[in-house]
């Protein structure tokens, strides 16, 4: 194993961490703490940090592993679909961080953008699948409210946040 393995996998694990105790916080915000999307930060932090395949199997376990330890997200379908949604940010934010790099903060904002969309997307999918197995339905109306209306405050600080964040230790990394 080499030492940028060794680094990966420890910045993984922090993130991991982060995405488990980052909820406690915004939960304090009653009216508007899950509207914050906590545990999309750090996975999509991952992504870009870690690289693609680190940011997809933290953005797998994230809410799995914060169902089964708190209870919260309720597994079926709350977890499972994010579960979906969060891998889909963390390999779209590696992927695309690696492909087109990080180093004008245009390209973070492009990453960033086209993870968030591709993620929300995959989440809309794996709830309709997830719902259609019950029986249940899942309408638009119903995915645009999820995926878009109540997320907005969520989508404002991901896109204020976390192209300062990759920005600021680009900066730093290069130095």
């Amino acid at each position: 194993m080499n030492k940028n393995s060794v680094s990966n996998i420890t910045k993984a694990a922090l993130f991991l961490a982060i995405g488990q105790v980052l909820p406690f916080i915004t939960g304090q915000i009653p009216q508007i703490g899950v509207m914050l999307s906590p545990m999309h930060f750090p996975v999509l932090l991952c992504g870009f940090f870690c690289g693609w395949k680190y940011g997809m199997i933290v953005g797998l376990i994230c809410p799995l592993l914060r169902s089964v330890l708190f209870g919260f997200p309720v597994m079926f379908p709350m977890a499972i679909g994010m579960a979906f949604e969060l891998m889909t940010y963390g390999f779209v934010s590696g992927l695309l961080a690696e492909m087109i790099g990080t180093d004008k903060l245009a390209k973070i904002y492009v990453t960033l953008i086209i993870a968030m969309i591709s993620g929300r997307i995959v989440w809309g999918l794996a709830q309709m699948v997830l719902l259609g197995i019950t029986g249940g339905q899942f309408t638009f109306a119903a995915f645009l409210a999820g995926a878009l209306l109540n997320a907005i405050p969520g989508i404002i600080l991901q896109l204020i946040l976390i192209p300062l964040i990759v920005n600021a230790f680009s900066k730093f990394k290069s130095a």
